[in-house]
């Protein structure tokens, strides 16, 4: 245990059994087990707080866990929204933190219906270990929102180049924002910006879709950046010998994300209000989805599978996860 005030580790001891509540004996202050937690300030028991996150995570409608539990909706939308900022952060420190080896990335976009008109949604995963890189919502599908998911799985890579094969759909935006991020500075001792190589063993391809009407018509794919048999050798080592170019996985990952959050099931009465609530839904049903959900094919969760931890989280754990304080702005 870590004292929220000092970060003092190894010098904590017990203040009241019955309250839960520590002393740290480097700042001599005392506080509660939920300090730094969700549950901090709730005033309502642990149990029931990780029942109905658990529930939403699951793609349980709000409305059916307060009629439930007989909790006011305001209630529940708040505990949604820690638990949402709660997830993104966690999101960042364990996944963003520049240790995962991507091999292949997938990545696609969602339109949604909101209460507010369409929104996009777009995501990123690791074939190999099924992680969930990072996701973004606007409401525009367009070339920034795309950079800024790209931004994050640079982040997750770390900054060394890194053998990496992008499989994405037909949209133009994907090739123009890879090769905007993925790069490495080449300095010359010359005057202005140093030139941007691409990464040596980057690889882009895309699945193009044409379709009438409705239906699909016909699927290209086509090699947009890199070498084609490098790119074979790559999809045989995320998906086995018998795999080839497709977004498979990722559409697989929308489709759990549609059945996880509840303003995405199709006709459904519990549209998102905003942007942001559309977003914590999505951080926390991706964490819960890295760290909490066992996957047949690995015998793991994504995030053992990708070297971030090597045990099954709780949603328990997951929510008393304490994560360092940000620094402050300007702090040297």
């Amino acid at each position: 245990m870590i004292c929220p005030y000092c970060q003092e580790e190894e010098r904590i001891g017990v203040h009241s059994i019955r309250e839960r509540r520590y002393r740290c004996h480097g700042c001599e202050r005392t506080f509660s087990e939920t300090k730094g937690t969700i549950f901090y300030g709730l005033h309502y028991p642990i149990w029931l707080v990780t029942v109905v996150m658990t529930l939403l995570s699951y793609g349980c409608p709000p409305a059916a866990a307060v009629a439930a539990f007989f909790l006011d909706e305001r209630t529940v939308a708040a505990w949604h929204r820690k638990a949402g900022r709660h997830g993104k952060e966690v999101q960042e420190t364990q996944v963003c933190q520049g240790s995962v080896e991507l091999g292949q990335v997938q990545a696609d976009e969602l339109c949604i219906n909101t209460q507010r008109g369409k929104v996009w949604m777009a995501t990123a995963m690791s074939v190999f270990s099924r992680l969930f890189l990072w996701g973004e919502v606007s409401a525009h599908r367009d070339r920034p929102l795309i950079e800024r998911v790209m931004k994050k799985v640079r982040q997750a890579a770390g900054s060394l180049p890194q053998a990496v094969l992008f499989a994405v759909d037909g949209f133009s935006a994907y090739p123009k924002a890879i090769l905007k991020i993925f790069y490495t500075p080449l300095h010359t001792g010359k005057r202005g910006r140093p030139c941007h190589l691409p990464w040596p063993d980057l690889h882009i391809v895309q699945m193009v879709k044409s379709r009438s009407g409705r239906k699909l018509k016909e699927i290209t794919r086509r090699l947009v950046h890199g070498a084609s048999d490098r790119v074979y050798e790559m999809i045989a080592h995320s998906q086995g010998d018998l795999g080839w170019i497709n977004t498979a996985y990722i559409e697989r990952l929308n489709a759990t994300f549609r059945a996880r959050m509840s303003s995405l099931v199709r006709r459904t009465r519990s549209l998102a209000k905003t942007v942001q609530h559309l977003e914590y839904e999505l951080f926390w049903s991706g964490v819960v989805y890295n760290f909490c959900t066992v996957h047949d094919t690995l015998e793991g969760t994504p995030a053992m599978a990708a070297g971030l931890t090597d045990h099954v989280w709780s949603i328990q754990e997951l929510l008393f996860l304490k994560l360092p304080p940000k620094p402050l702005h300007g702090a040297l």
